[in-house]
């Protein structure tokens, strides 16, 4: 059985760190908590741990996985030709449920399925998974579930659906739930609203101001 660790107290949390992030950088699988539901991920530039989440999710390349990041100064590293509406964007709703699809930087060794070139970027509003980022850097990070499934709410959800297949399990207590990230395509000179989520359209265009939202 993979460990759970409780990391609602300071001792929990401390020792929930150093167990996860010895997993991340040995190329395991850890599922952790997010402001939306619970998440599970590995080292966004390790190429078999990326091919382990899939592979527990029974989900294809062709719905290439998200990357975490633990502040917004990380974009640059990853993402090339950034638009001025997405920083805008970043400085209005990060830490928060907006995923950004930008151009990935062409140098970048990895491997998170089809991307066509592109990543998708979010910084999550929870403390836990920050500091994990903040120790580690970026991970690839889906919902904890079998694809076609429910996303869980729960550790005890996420562990019924993904087992063994992940090695550490942090336990923050049950996710806020609700609605998923908005996802929003930020390659072109105007952006557009790919999947509807907790940002709402209005709440995106009061941002953008004289940038207008593609259908």
């Amino acid at each position: 059985m993979s460990p759970v660790i409780d990391c609602t107290s300071e001792e929990g949390l401390a020792q929930g760190m150093t167990a996860a992030a010895e997993a991340v950088r040995g190329g395991e699988v850890v599922v952790l908590p997010t402001d939306t539901v619970y998440g599970v991920g590995a080292d966004a530039f390790a190429a078999d741990a990326v091919a382990a989440v899939l592979t527990a999710k029974g989900r294809g390349r062709d719905m290439p996985l998200p990357v975490l990041v633990p502040n917004p100064q990380t974009v640059d590293g990853l993402a090339a030709d950034v638009p001025a509406y997405a920083r805008d964007l970043i400085n209005a709703f990060w830490p928060g449920p907006l995923t950004l699809i930008l151009h990935a930087q062409s140098s970048l060794m990895w491997d998170l399925g089809e991307t066509n070139g592109t990543v998708a970027l979010r910084m999550p509003r929870n403390d836990v998974t920050l500091r994990l980022l903040t120790e580690v850097g970026p991970m690839a990070v889906t919902s904890a579930n079998i694809s076609g499934q429910p996303p869980a709410t729960t550790i005890l959800e996420a562990a019924t659906q993904l087992g063994s297949a992940v090695s550490v399990y942090l336990d923050a207590g049950p996710s806020a739930g609700g609605l998923a990230s908005t996802i929003l395509d930020c390659t072109q000179a105007t952006p557009a609203i790919l999947r509807a989520g907790a940002v709402s359209a209005g709440q995106i265009q009061a941002v953008l101001g004289d940038v207008e939202l593609r259908n």
